[in-house]
């Protein structure tokens, strides 16, 4: 017997403009699952390993730009959702979170599958629901529409992000034989009509006024999605040198004018008082680099920060303004009303960029191969149209290192973690037409195996390993990389290799150890296939850290000479 109700929740679901729904076996959950199958206009995967499963569907409300529904049983299976929830909430993807659950008078009752479901993930959602557990009276079936559309609007409101709606179960909750599904043509629905965030013509003028004050105007842009539109407007404010516009490889802002390879001479404190702003106007998410953090969080400056929600973000621990707008709309205007900068500011950034960009490739081919120049050999044959997925700790900080990218690129960087790396590229893949492709280390790689563990098709899908068969950034963090205990309990030494993996599922894989390996392999790497495919570039810790310690070192120099 399935409760109408339920049925009713998909059907606004689909009311919604909700298509894809990511679930995982279990019994508990069976109602919630069988009406999703059966209902006609929904899309349903079936992903075993929970935690995957929350990052495969955090992987395509990415690309969608809309709510996915991840579906589960009671349990430890709910915990499992974590991670991904928690990496969700602070990137503001929007996930629909539906855990079943047992009947709240089973609860701590040594009863199976049970623990404490309700608001189990506390603030790392932006609302938990409890669905009634009867449907007995009229406003019990109401409250349960109420949730279900509540719920939906919610995780698309700005900031939008995941909301979960813990559902009781009774049994039984398995359809009769010959038992058909009635959802309903017509669901109630709750419509949200939102219109763009802009600041008052008061507040405009206000701004134009303090605005005067100002000769040396930094612009920070945080992770976001690629927005072409708002890359041409910050183009323009660069290129006219109207402001500094300092782009990590996040920011998917990248464009001509921007100063990218800040991290090559932003530790170097002689320069900060050549380089130091007055005012900082910051918008989007967070940042990479962690020495342009370091560097304005000891400048005494101004701050302002784009948020169209109006809450406080102080990242650089300077934090003057809130300014409650949509990013476009208020660059928009400020490309109108600012004043001249100081006349050699911006140069002086633009002279250090030039620099590196012409040390930093003579410095790649002098050294023996390593991960540092395969990621540039990567890096330099991704397709025009692909999408790049980067793995946390080393991975993105090689990409952020070198430079200017056109493509999108995408980061777990809400929390940082290597988990769910594979699984946030393998949601993109099941969305995206285009190439996708994951650059990542050997931790983060071996720790999201079951990413790969279902059966959907994935042949636009690419993967490039950096495997040193360690956590090869701690040998780079002064404090681990001092300590006796740094190979065994900091590096963590493995040995796995990825072909085994490769052959279990079905990937084509290559493995390489030098630069003339790497630039044959890639070649075909991007010709069009039925399996997804895998390059295993291996290489040293040691090694690795020697190398750039060396790339560094050269670019000193250049300076110094």
């Amino acid at each position: 017997m399935i409760l109408q109700p339920i049925l009713d929740l998909v059907a606004s679901c689909a009311a919604q403009g909700i298509r894809q729904v990511v679930l995982s076996p279990g019994s508990r959950c069976a109602p919630l699952t069988l009406a999703f199958a059966r209902h006609p206009e929904m899309e349903v995967r079936t992903i075993a390993d929970e935690r995957s499963a929350a990052f495969i569907a955090l992987g395509m409300a990415q690309q969608l730009k809309e709510p996915v529904v991840l579906v589960c049983t009671s349990g430890s299976a709910a915990l499992n959702y974590f991670p991904a929830i928690a990496e969700a909430f602070f990137q503001q993807i929007p996930l629909l979170v539906l855990t079943a659950d047992r009947p709240p008078e089973w609860v701590d009752q040594w009863d199976g599958q049970t623990i404490f479901q309700e608001e189990v993930y506390g603030k790392h959602v932006k609302k938990s629901f409890r669905f009634p557990d009867t449907f007995v009276h009229p406003d019990q079936v109401r409250h349960a529409h109420r949730i279900s559309n509540e719920a939906i609007l919610l995780s698309r409101q700005f900031p939008a992000g995941p909301v979960h709606i813990n559902i009781p179960l009774r049994e039984p909750f398995y359809p009769e034989e010959g038992e058909t599904f009635q959802f309903p043509k017509h669901p109630p629905v709750v419509t949200l009509e939102s219109s763009e965030v802009r600041l008052s013509d008061g507040a405009l003028e206000k701004l134009k006024s303090e605005l005067a004050n100002f000769r040396r105007i930094l612009l920070v842009p945080g992770q976001q999605a690629s927005n072409p539109t708002l890359l041409a407007l910050i183009e323009r404010l660069a290129q006219n040198q109207q402001v500094v516009v300092v782009a990590d490889s996040l920011s998917n802002l990248q464009g001509k004018g921007t100063i990218t390879l800040h991290d090559h001479w932003l530790g170097w404190e002689e320069l900060h008082a050549a380089l130091a702003p007055e005012l900082v106007i910051s918008f989007g998410k967070s940042i990479i680099s962690k020495s342009l953090k370091l560097f304005l969080r000891k400048q005494d400056i101004q701050h302002w920060h784009i948020q169209p929600d109006g809450l406080a973000k102080d990242t650089y621990a300077g934090l003057t303004r809130i300014l409650e707008s949509e990013p476009l709309a208020f660059l928009t205007w400020l490309t109108a009303h600012l004043p001249p900068l100081e006349s050699d500011f911006a140069q002086r950034w633009q002279l250090l960029e030039e620099q590196v960009a012409t040390i930093l490739p003579k410095a790649l081919k002098e050294v023996e191969f390593g991960e540092y120049p395969a990621m540039k050999q990567v890096l330099d044959s991704l397709p025009a149209n692909g999408q790049l997925h980067v793995a946390n700790s080393m991975a993105i900080r090689y990409v952020n290192f070198l430079g200017r990218r056109t493509q999108e690129i995408c980061c777990n960087r809400g929390t940082s973690g290597i988990d769910g790396s594979n699984s946030t590229a393998v949601g993109a893949s099941l969305i995206s037409q285009e190439p996708v492709t994951l650059l990542t280390g050997d931790m983060a790689f071996f720790y999201d195996r079951n990413a790969f563990w279902h059966n959907y098709p994935m042949p636009n899908l690419r993967v490039i390993v950096l495997n040193n068969h360690a956590g090869g950034i701690f040998r780079l963090i002064d404090g681990p990389a001092r300590q006796p205990e740094l190979e065994e309990f900091f590096e963590t030494k493995q040995s796995l290799s990825a072909k085994s993996l490769a052959t279990e599922y079905g990937f084509h894989y290559a493995s390489v150890t030098t630069s003339e390996e790497l630039e044959s392999t890639l070649v075909k790497f991007y010709e069009p296939s039925l399996q997804p495919k895998i390059i295993e570039v291996t290489s040293s810790s040691p090694r690795n850290a020697e190398i750039l310690k060396k790339i560094k070192g050269s670019i000193s120099a250049s300076f110094v000479n």
